[in-house]
């Protein structure tokens, strides 16, 4: 690590390259694995670098994280901001702000965008008091109104939140019931308030026994995958108890958990013990062979944004089963492209049971999933909607 508390890789960009470039300066607090990394690393290598002069700023991942940029997109150059990771502590948010000030007057960028809840109230902040005039942009990637704090902290939340919104001249959210959420609760409103789904793509997935045989797994049973953190709003939990009945019901179904976090451990020990039929892979850079081994996806969270493993599931050509939460119902029509269920463990159990034994049912609805999500969800689409909103928010600008 460089001296200091900005670690600043080579950006390199002559002086006449950057004339009437749009400077975008893009702040996430950290590029754990997960679909706002995602969304951030495909508007950093899709837009274009003659028009758009971006420069991203981050914190450091937690011992316990895969970070993105070190594992997936080495190529996504960033400047690193020390404190402006996962972890609250009043010193380090003190020094992430204080740089997030520096790199601002440095910088002086025409936008100022904000990703996640640490980075939208620092980066917001910062941009206020370093007094250079910044159009704000925030995205709501999802939102912690929902199974994070109790009352007293989802209070101070709110009401941070409501502050913030007045002086960010343009709020995003990934979903529409993300969106309906927080007007709901007073946050921001509908003018200043657009919709922006999320964009991705994946790679050519491999042939089924080419996974099937990586994977040493019997290719007489069917497989179903949770792909995403193992952390307790996606409850795993709750992902073991659909397990348990499943096995319980004779049901012809394997399981994988694709993912890492602070209760994988945990999960691994209560698959031991109950002698479990889950393979947990933790983290894995290759979600293609997962996808490719899949037959069926699950997902049991209490609360969602717009989950990216949904989106790949269905361009994966794969049916899903998801607790109806969140934009969850945005990216999975229910009944068509999969089912969405209540948190009743026997309920989510049924909805697999009727996959497993109905094959015509998961080629159909896999079939409309990947129809659905590729026409929904690109990664084109995605930068293409943020350049023509930069380009719009100058013009209003220009013109006000």
């Amino acid at each position: 690590m460089a001296s200091g508390h900005v670690v600043e890789e080579d950006w390199v960009m002559s002086d006449q390259n950057a004339i009437n470039q749009i400077r975008v300066m893009r702040i996430i607090a950290r590029m754990n694995i997960g679909g706002p990394a995602v969304q951030v690393s495909g508007l950093m290598k899709g837009m274009n670098n003659l028009e758009f002069d971006q420069r991203l700023y981050t914190g450091f991942c937690a011992t316990d994280e895969a970070d993105y940029l070190e594992t997936v997109e080495m190529g996504v150059k960033a400047l690193r901001i020390e404190g402006l990771g996962r972890r609250l502590s009043f010193s380090g948010d003190i020094r992430a702000f204080l740089n997030l000030v520096r790199e601002i007057q440095k910088f002086k960028p025409h936008i100022i965008h904000t990703h996640t809840a640490k980075a939208g109230f620092l980066g917001r902040i910062a941009s206020i008091l370093s007094l250079h005039s910044s159009i704000r942009v925030h995205t709501f990637h999802g939102h912690l109104l929902n199974g994070y704090f109790g009352v007293f902290k989802k209070t101070l939340l709110i009401l941070t939140e409501r502050s913030l919104a007045y002086f960010t001249n343009q709020l995003l959210a990934v979903g529409d019931r993300v969106r309906q959420d927080l007007l709901e609760a007073g946050v921001g409103s509908i003018d200043k308030f657009a919709l922006m789904p999320p964009g991705l793509a994946i790679s050519a997935l491999p042939s089924k026994a080419q996974s099937q045989k990586s994977f040493g797994v019997d290719q007489e049973k069917l497989h179903c995958s949770f792909i995403g953190r193992v952390t307790q709003i996606k409850r795993p939990d709750r992902f073991l108890d659909v397990v348990k009945e499943i096995k319980k019901r004779n049901i012809n179904l394997n399981f994988f958990i694709a993912g890492d976090g602070e209760l994988l451990e945990k999960c691994r020990a209560r698959i031991n013990v109950e002698n479990l039929p889950v393979v947990p892979l933790g983290w894995r850079g290759d979600i293609e062979n997962v996808l490719s081994v899949s037959d069926i996806i699950i997902l049991t969270s209490d609360n969602e944004g717009t989950p990216l493993s949904l989106i790949q599931a269905g361009m994966a050509g794969l049916p899903v089963v998801s607790t109806n939460v969140g934009s969850v119902p945005e990216v999975i029509l229910d009944g068509l492209t999969g089912i969405l269920t209540g948190f009743d463990v026997e309920e989510i159990a049924d909805a697999l049971e009727k996959l497993v034994n109905e094959k015509a049912l998961r080629n159909s609805m896999g079939d409309a999933a990947k129809e659905f999500t590729l026409a929904n969800f690109g990664v084109q689409r995605l930068v293409n909607d943020h350049e023509e909103l930069y380009r719009n928010l100058i013009a209003s600008r220009a013109n006000s």
